[in-house]
């Protein structure tokens, strides 16, 4: 984020002095030293409405004025400006006005009558600060934009995955670390024949004869090494006769720090056993 001397002779710089001599000197100086953007006033009250229309990156304040010093002008700016950044160089024959002014919020000073070397290097050095200032609160908002945007697409994107996975399954689901269920969608508690008080992880199972002990050790296993698995098949017998299968597809999930925090996927139920569990994964990365 760098600055390039255009940049500071390109600032808006507004001056603030009651003596029209002291006004000329300056915008003669500054002139001769290249800014290009220069605005002055005799007339302290005029300040803050200037201010407010132009943004100026630099105000040079005379302190001493009729009608409004420059203090009264310093105080009105702070309840004017809105970037809370005071960009104001006072301009004082007096010393002991000097600490008064900086913590009344001036950023500098420049002792009067002028040291040519003095004003221009004080007056460059407060650009510097200021333009960066500047540059980095723009680069703020724009970063702050791109956040935004992004998270609005990630949104977005889970949304349409969702839609898309419920569209080609009867339910997509997903549990935590401890293999409780966080987010169902579809018959699948009801099918399996298991209820949840709420969505928050609390479930158990009401009936668990039936279920193929094989099948559901094999899938335990697969899922206590984290490995995801595709279309594996179960079944569940029930005490007429009947039975249901099922497949499930399923995945682990991390978090940025590698750590496990849960499965989720998808799954339908079969009219047959057309599939193996031999398609379960045997290969798991974070």
């Amino acid at each position: 984020m760098m600055l390039t001397q255009g940049d500071l002779l390109k600032a808006n710089i507004l001056i603030v002095d009651d003596q029209l001599t002291n006004v000329q000197l300056l915008e003669q100086l500054l002139s001769e030293a290249g800014y290009k953007n220069l605005t002055s006033t005799l007339n302290p009250t005029e300040v803050c409405a200037l201010h407010r229309q132009h943004q100026y990156d630099l105000i040079l304040l005379d302190l001493q004025m009729p009608a409004m010093d420059g203090f009264q002008v310093m105080e009105a700016l702070k309840t004017n400006i809105i970037d809370g950044y005071l960009p104001v160089i006072v301009l004082t024959a007096q010393p002991a006005h000097k600490v008064r002014a900086l913590q009344a919020g001036a950023k500098d000073f420049i002792s009067k009558p002028f040291d040519l070397i003095e004003v221009k290097t004080r007056i460059n050095n407060m650009l510097e600060v200021r333009l960066l200032y500047k540059k980095l609160e723009d680069y703020s908002k724009l970063l702050e934009a791109k956040v935004a945007e992004r998270t609005a697409e990630l949104r977005e994107s889970e949304a349409r995955f969702r839609s898309l996975t419920e569209l080609a399954s009867d339910w997509y689901w997903e549990q935590d670390e401890t293999g409780r269920f966080t987010k169902v969608s579809g018959p699948v508690l009801d099918m399996l024949g298991i209820r949840v008080d709420s969505l928050d992880g609390s479930a158990h199972n009401t009936d668990d004869d039936g279920w193929d002990a094989a099948e559901r050790a094999q899938l335990h296993a697969a899922i206590e090494a984290r490995q995801p698995f595709i279309d594996f098949a179960f079944s569940r017998t029930y005490t007429d006769g009947s039975q249901q299968h099922y497949r499930v597809s399923g995945e682990p999930m991390f978090d940025q720090s590698c750590r496990f925090i849960g499965y989720r996927g998808i799954g339908v139920e079969c009219k047959q056993m057309v599939y193996s569990n031999a398609a379960i994964n045997n290969t798991a990365s974070c």
